[in-house]
């Protein structure tokens, strides 16, 4: 993928194509849905008409509006169809990608050319907000920054409040002064609710026995479908040799994933490497069939209780409901 590429291929993933915020249903038992939808409706009508300039944005009158909103809520409450919604109604040039694409991004091309990259920009929405190291939080901060200086509008996601990253995972007295200065950028919208697909992270992912996997194969291919098959171990080996910032080309025009053999992660780099990787199958709605140690248990070695485990918790979800997906009907 060129430069260009990669920065064109930040836009909602296939499922949230066709949402708005007319076809936001919110829970009546939860009016802080409802508040959500119309403040981010609100937000992006702001940014339609302000054009992007930041000094006619924010005139004396004005000093109260914020350039950015942040969706802090559970999981399976609408946050990121919101965020979606925002980006469809947002005019101009704009972005939408999970903060492991940002920053993954911004690895891949450099810290001056990702702010080139997206200099202009009416919009950056931003999924699944988190902080995993102080690095990643101060290239975010500094880049958000800048774009903010030069007009443009931040929408986020998260499931932790913009002033409570970090907490319990790092040193965040180390870099609270970063922190703080993020969380000025954001009007915070908290969003109570339950998770509207019921999906808990106890289930179990689908597993094939091995003798039955080519028998899948053959039936997917019978029906026109590609298939990538791969070795596990092999696709975590591959993984490291790719940028994840380029994982989402790996599966372009693939129908259905079949691992062989797969095998508990017990090192961290791959475990996150995987990570981001299911998040662009998932995200590409590309079910997946696997044989040998189970999905949902796939990261071991007390890894899952760790400073990474909202992020392994959420791909456990995520490999259960596209191992499901494989087997539905």
């Amino acid at each position: 993928m060129t430069p260009e590429q990669m920065v064109q291929a930040l836009v909602p993933p296939p499922q949230f194509d066709h949402v708005s915020f007319e076809n936001y249903k919110p829970d009546a038992d939860h009016p802080s849905q409802a508040e959500a939808r119309d403040i981010c409706r609100a937000f992006a009508l702001r940014s339609a008409k302000s054009g992007g300039g930041l000094m006619r944005m924010f005139k004396k009158k004005d000093a109260a509006v914020k350039p950015g909103v942040y969706l802090d809520g559970g999981f399976g409450v609408g946050k990121t169809h919101l965020l979606a919604a925002t980006w469809h109604a947002a005019s101009g040039r704009k972005y939408f990608g999970t903060f492991i694409e940002y920053t993954a991004l911004v690895g891949a091309l450099g810290y001056k050319n990702a702010v080139e990259a997206f200099r202009g920009a009416s919009l950056i929405a931003i999924d699944e907000f988190e902080l995993d190291d102080p690095g990643d939080t101060m290239v975010m901060t500094k880049l958000l920054g800048e774009l903010v200086e030069s007009g443009t509008r931040i929408a986020a996601t998260s499931n932790t409040p913009p002033n409570a990253l970090g907490e319990g995972r790092f040193a965040a007295q180390d870099f609270l002064r970063e922190i703080t200065k993020l969380a000025g950028v954001f009007q915070t919208i908290r969003i109570d609710g339950v998770d509207y697909r019921r999906r808990a992270v106890e289930g179990e992912a689908v597993m094939t026995e091995p003798a039955q996997l080519q028998a899948e194969v053959d039936a997917r291919l019978a029906q026109g479908e590609t298939v990538a098959r791969d070795d596990f171990r092999s696709l975590i080996d591959y993984l490291a040799t790719v940028h994840p910032s380029k994982y989402v080309r790996l599966i372009d025009g693939v129908d259905t994933l079949v691992l062989d053999d797969v095998q508990e992660l017990t090192d961290q780099s791959e475990a996150l490497r995987f990570v981001a990787f299911i998040d662009r199958v998932y995200d590409a709605e590309v079910p997946i069939i696997a044989s040998g140690h189970s999905l949902d248990s796939v990261f071991g070695g007390g890894m899952i209780d760790g400073g990474y485990r909202k992020k392994y918790l959420r791909s456990v979800s995520r490999l259960i409901a596209s191992t499901g997906a494989a087997h539905a009907g």
